[in-house]
């Protein structure tokens, strides 16, 4: 009977999390990152593109036979995920870099105008709209040691804003005004905000009621789910010199009691859900770790910005397992379904490994990574630095330029999402692309 029991057990667990499937961000609320479906082993077609006016930096999502994204340029859109055939679109008045979460019919999602919108998943009807204190980038004096360094600067890298997680009629998300939101799923009131330090840009991960987010002003938080309360709080690194070491843009999976998340400080950390105490940290030398860690199979999965790394470690000790050099810095978090692993390059391509060998199966390069405007990439596809930041390009201006022109070769900051076989993810050249 006990037997019965615990079986039934699982099946339930599995039911539970199979129906949140790709409805949100790294595909359930405790962000795992790994998807039902399995995905390509091999590279065989391009099966459509869908166009819009902006980059594409949110993720996409799929319910119910739709895919979900925004665009920065300012719209949310739906699009038949068979024939790429566009079934809606809403505007907002700012760019649309989140990643939404769909829930019983709802679309969630906030943008940049500083707003959050619930829209009729169906039609794209508004179904309400809440206003958060407004939002801004993180920003710094002397930032990364740019000049001047008494002036306060913009981080150009800050690019994401907070995807909601939406479970049990409650819709969780950050803002840059830096607090946390949780507003009714049902009528967009608040229901409570915690106030943080700084911006507030990860995407909180849900697990076990608490909610869990870091934030620029390099804590990491704990927050009971129902009542708002901070239930404890970690400290990352400072870097109070050019703050560039400093500061959560990762957002956290959640797996087996332990919270897995990376920092700016170059750190990927393990911290104990129960108590925030820390359990290991992987050190990357310098190398900052946006993209989200993806949990699996007793490992943890992730890529590094300047070292151009992927890691795979074990969950437990933190210990290396497999180590792999790529060509680009990565922001995209890894996207695990079967025995592939698919994670967007900001060099405009994007890479299948092999779980198990970390081998490179196939890439897929975007149109404007091929044509290469400006010379930005080398022939084996890494920026060429000596072109992009000569001497004196320290000064803010020409700092910001370089980093702009960077980003202008279909770099792939969208997290991949992997559905029905078939590959979906954002470029900032504006497509959406689907590849199987």
């Amino acid at each position: 009977m006990k037997t019965l029991t615990f079986l039934a057990g699982l099946a339930a667990i599995a039911s539970a999390a199979h129906g949140y499937a790709q409805a949100m961000f790294r595909g359930d609320p405790a962000h795992s990152g790994v998807y039902a479906d399995k995905g390509p082993r091999q590279f065989h077609r391009v099966k459509w593109t869908f166009a819009t006016g902006g980059r594409i930096v949110s993720s996409p999502v799929s319910v119910g036979g739709m895919i979900y994204f925004g665009s920065d340029d300012g719209y949310v859109y739906a699009v038949d995920a068979a024939s790429g055939r566009q079934v809606w679109r809403r505007g907002t008045k700012g760019p649309v870099s989140a990643t939404p979460a769909v829930d019983h019919g709802v679309l969630y999602i906030g943008s940049f105008d500083g707003k959050f919108y619930a829209f009729d998943a169906k039609t794209g009807a508004p179904k309400w709209k809440f206003s958060t204190v407004g939002e801004r980038q993180f920003e710094a004096k002397g930032l990364n040691g740019w000049q001047p360094n008494s002036q306060t600067i913009p981080d150009p890298f800050d690019i994401y804003l907070s995807s909601p997680v939406v479970v049990n009629g409650t819709v969780y998300f950050g803002s840059g005004d830096g607090n946390l939101y949780a507003l009714d799923a049902n009528s967009g009131e608040q229901r409570w905000k915690f106030a943080a330090g700084d911006v507030v840009h990860a995407s909180p991960g849900y697990a076990d009621g608490v909610v869990y987010v870091g934030s620029w002003d390099s804590y990491f938080y704990a927050i009971d789910a129902a009542s708002g309360k901070e239930k404890w709080r970690f400290h990352g690194g400072e870097d109070p010199l050019i703050h560039n070491q400093v500061g959560f843009q990762s957002s956290p999976s959640v797996a087996n009691g332990v919270v897995y998340t990376g920092c700016r400080d170059s750190n990927l950390y393990a911290i104990d859900a129960a108590t925030g105490k820390e359990k290991w940290h992987f050190n990357n030398n310098g190398s900052w770790v946006i993209a989200s860690p993806a949990v699996t199979r007793g490992r943890v999965f992730f890529t590094t910005s300047d070292s151009a790394l992927y890691h795979v470690l074990d969950a437990t000790t933190g210990k290396p397992v497999l180590q792999q050099e790529g060509k680009a810095f990565m922001f995209s978090s890894p996207a695990i379904a079967g025995d592939v692993v698919y994670t967007g390059v900001t060099n405009g391509t994007l890479e299948a490994r092999d779980i198990a060998s970390g081998a490179l199966l196939w890439d897929f390069q975007t149109d404007a990574s091929k044509r290469n405007a400006g010379w930005v990439l080398t022939a084996d596809r890494k920026f060429n630095n000596s072109l992009l930041f000569p001497s004196g390009a320290q000064w803010q201006g020409l700092a910001i330029d370089a980093t702009n022109r960077m980003l202008r070769v279909g770099s792939i900051f969208s997290s991949p999402l992997v559905a029905g076989g078939v590959v979906y993810f954002g470029s900032n050249d504006g497509n959406l692309y689907a590849i199987e």
